[in-house]
């Protein structure tokens, strides 16, 4: 009898070892996951963020759509912008549209 209670706990032994390798795994790929897609995405959410929060008027702009214009005006989640030479061109448009501001100050 004794023989084979020791042969029963040597089985469920390495049951238990592979859960929780499992387990371990799991955490790994989590973790690659946070690292590798979640984590670059906010900082990228961050630095749009502190961009927007610090255009003013008179900054060039590069819209999404790839148009340079001046910011003529800002409200609270819109800004109107200049294109090109014609001031009769002036757009309205919601600030997520902006990819990249240049100062006017840089020149």
């Amino acid at each position: 009898m004794g023989i084979l209670l020791t042969a029963g706990d040597a089985a469920a032994a390495p049951a238990g070892g592979g859960m929780m390798v499992m387990v371990l795994y799991i955490v790994v790929i989590v973790a690659f996951m946070y690292f590798i897609m979640i984590r670059p995405q906010k900082k990228e959410q961050k630095r749009m963020a502190a961009m927007l929060s610090e255009m003013s008027v008179g900054d060039c702009v590069l819209t999404t759509s790839g148009f340079y214009g001046i910011v003529i005006d800002i409200t609270d989640d819109t800004i109107i912008v200049e294109f090109g030479s014609n001031k009769n061109c002036r757009i309205p448009m919601q600030k997520s549209a902006i990819a990249q501001i240049e100062k006017a100050d840089a020149e």
